[in-house]
């Protein structure tokens, strides 16, 4: 008897303790006023010698060729991100559509080639219709790589066997 009473007075100052929900905390954000602080305010000066993380929804420029390494970068970035839902192909019928969710923007019509190359880019960046903006998970210049990618991607389909140069028509036709 004596026992369980010790049990039930250890044990009753945790029933007090309520839900434990970090959102209900006391906090400071940034720019509230803070008298513990000399200059009265949350936002603090960073410790010497702090590495400033990179924010990869900052916006890089254009790039103004277009280069091997670029297109390798882009492709590689696609297949990452962009394949799952759009397909290799581009055509929007990547492995999550198989899967039952609606079908992607098919990258190669005609919309989407008319479309300009920022236009592409924000549509990476903010999303488009049921796509999500991935702004946050890829990084500006990778961006500007995939936009590039998926204009190599849109000349590489429903191209005429004609405008092939003779090498690759004779490696074509050589293919069973």
């Amino acid at each position: 008897m004596r026992r369980a009473l010790l049990a039930c007075l250890a044990l009753a100052p945790l029933a007090a303790c309520g839900e434990a929900d970090m959102a209900d905390q006391a906090r400071a954000k940034t720019w509230d006023r803070n008298p513990f602080f000399p200059r009265e305010i949350t936002m603090r000066q960073p410790v010497a010698g702090t590495v400033p993380r990179s924010d990869p929804a900052r916006a890089a420029p254009q790039p103004q060729t277009i280069s091997r390494a670029l297109l390798d970068q882009g492709r590689e970035r696609y297949g990452v991100f962009c394949t799952p839902c759009h397909g290799q192909d581009g055509r929007g019928a990547g492995m999550i559509v198989a899967r039952g969710f609606p079908h992607a923007g098919d990258l190669t019509a005609g919309p989407v080639r008319a479309a300009s190359a920022s236009e592409l880019y924000d549509a990476i960046s903010n999303g488009r219709k049921a796509m999500f903006g991935m702004a946050q998970m890829i990084p500006s210049a990778d961006r500007w790589a995939i936009v590039a990618y998926v204009r190599a991607l849109q000349l590489s389909q429903d191209a005429p066997v004609a405008s092939l140069p003779a090498e690759d028509r004779a490696r074509l036709e050589a293919t069973p």
